[in-house]
């Protein structure tokens, strides 16, 4: 079978696109049917099973995706032989954590003072087998390096998300929009086995006398289930401190509309993680280092010169785009996301640059830094949401996020040789100083902002251009990390 890895990654990031798409549709519809009382209550419900989830949809089948990405050409009789064991593992943990995540409901609900959560705790377990089953698949074809296959699947599941959820919250209220996060994964795990069974297994031999060690999934997969853990408590504890220490359902819910808004630059560059775990964990198994320190050090470079105006552009446009997304019941939330956005950008840079690390199988250092920046974060927390109430949060996951990101930029220094120049990093910083104080002179008006953001935006690339900061090796640099000859699978 030939394929076009070009092709693969525009067709992944279109898929991106959409998915992001739906899923502010969701947010912004599901904000608008509920009181904000009731959409933070949904908000903590889905954000402690979202953390539940990666105990089994980020573990197994991102050590599998590893261990395929390397074999998958030059030894293709193994794809299938890792496929069954990471399933069979996969099961086991599904399985186990949904009966315990189900009984624990209660406990969990009295932890948060709030007894009235237990039941939907209990309806959003059934979301973690619904989700491990489409997970894997989606895994599994990553390892492949079938993105294409994966970018349908994913538009699969925005168009079930935004159907069933939003349909079944304007009917059920909190419980039917949980009840939707169940279906939409499930429609995508079926179709995911259809084109599995009828194409994708077909085109690797089968030889049951291999047997793949599982024990080498299991010492891959523990780091990496920490480190998502702690990632994914990091990037969410704050909702529940804020919860927990003031007590009061509407500001929480004002707040999971900061948090749910401010990581638009997060889903804007998680398509770069999809891509860059397969292809760092083959040139570090092809011992090429020369091609893993040139991607590592660009790749950090561009993102850099994307996010830095998205991130100033969405702080200072914070009231327009909250007003936009949830309306004016919202307004409050504009000055905790002015903040957190920054924030959000520094845990871009250290999130996509942990699948860096996980790619070269140095899975303890992104495990390690989510760890540490958890327990700042907690600390932070508790001190100023007491003294400062919302906003307090929003600067306490800004300074820690920093933090990480700081410590993973050594890290990579340390492992792979980066070599980003001060005075290109210069030229960013000066761009964006640029386009904040040019931003002053624009008001923040309703639909037109978005206007006045794609004009900031060309000035800031205009000026790196002059500045000579953007090159035409930037976009061979593009070509040559996603662009492969095409070659045939042996039969």
């Amino acid at each position: 079978m030939s394929y076009n890895l070009a092709k693969s990654a525009l067709w992944l990031t279109s898929a991106e696109i959409v998915f992001n798409i739906s899923s502010y549709v969701i947010h912004s519809a599901i904000g608008r049917i509920l009181t904000p009382a009731d959409y933070g209550r949904f908000g903590l419900t889905i954000t402690l099973t979202t953390m539940i989830i990666i105990l089994i949809g980020r573990g197994i089948p991102t050590a599998m995706t590893k261990y395929l990405s390397e074999v998958f050409e030059s030894k293709p009789e193994w794809v299938l032989p890792i496929k069954r064991k990471a399933a069979f593992l996969q099961f086991i943990l599904m399985s186990c954590v949904t009966v315990i995540f189900f009984f624990l409901a209660p406990v969990i609900a009295w932890s948060l003072g709030d007894p009235t959560l237990a039941p939907l705790f209990r309806l959003s377990a059934l979301i973690i087998p619904s989700f491990a089953l489409a997970s894997f698949y989606v895994q599994y074809y990553t390892g492949l390096h079938q993105f294409n296959i994966q970018s349908v699947l994913k538009v699969a599941r925005s168009l079930a998300r935004v159907f069933f959820i939003i349909l079944l919250a304007y009917f059920f209220s909190v419980k039917g929009a949980i009840t939707g996060f169940v279906i939409a994964p499930l429609i995508v795990f079926f179709v995911a086995l259809i084109i599995d069974i009828f194409w994708i297994s077909k085109k690797y031999p089968t030889q049951k006398s291999l047997v793949f060690d599982w024990k080498k999934l299991l010492s891959y997969a523990w780091q990496i289930v920490i480190f998502f853990l702690a990632y994914e408590l990091f990037i969410s504890i704050d909702l529940y401190l804020v919860k927990g220490l003031l007590g009061d359902d509407h500001l929480t819910g004002i707040y999971n509309g900061a948090l749910t808004v401010g990581r638009i630059p997060y889903y804007l560059f998680y398509a770069l993680t999809i891509i860059l775990l397969p292809v760092i964990s083959k040139t570090t198994s092809e011992n090429d280092h020369e091609k893993t320190n040139e991607i590592v050090s660009n790749s950090l470079r561009l993102m850099i010169v994307l996010l830095v105006p998205i991130v100033i552009l969405m702080s200072y446009f914070a009231k327009p785009i909250i007003e936009l997304f949830y309306g004016v019941n919202y307004l409050d939330a504009a000055m905790p996301m002015s903040v957190l956005v920054y924030g959000v950008g520094f845990l871009t840079i250290f999130y996509v640059m942990c699948f860096v690390m996980n790619g070269a199988g140095k899975t303890k250092i992104p495990m390690k830094l989510s760890i540490i920046g958890l327990v700042l974060n907690i600390v932070l927390n508790y001190f100023f949401i007491k003294k400062f109430g919302i906003i307090g949060s929003a600067w306490a996951i800004t300074i820690s996020s920093f933090a990480i990101m700081f410590l993973m930029i050594f890290y990579l220094q340390k492992e792979f040789k980066l070599t980003i120049k001060l005075k290109d990093l210069a030229k960013i910083i000066l761009a964006g100083v640029v386009i904040y104080f040019f931003s002053q002179l624009f008001p923040q008006s309703q639909w037109m902002f978005i206007l006045w953001g794609g004009i900031l935006f060309i000035i800031y690339l205009i000026i790196l251009l002059i500045l000579g900061e953007i090159k035409k090796e930037d976009g061979e640099f593009l070509k040559r990390m996603v662009f492969k000859k095409n070659k045939k699978i042996p039969q």
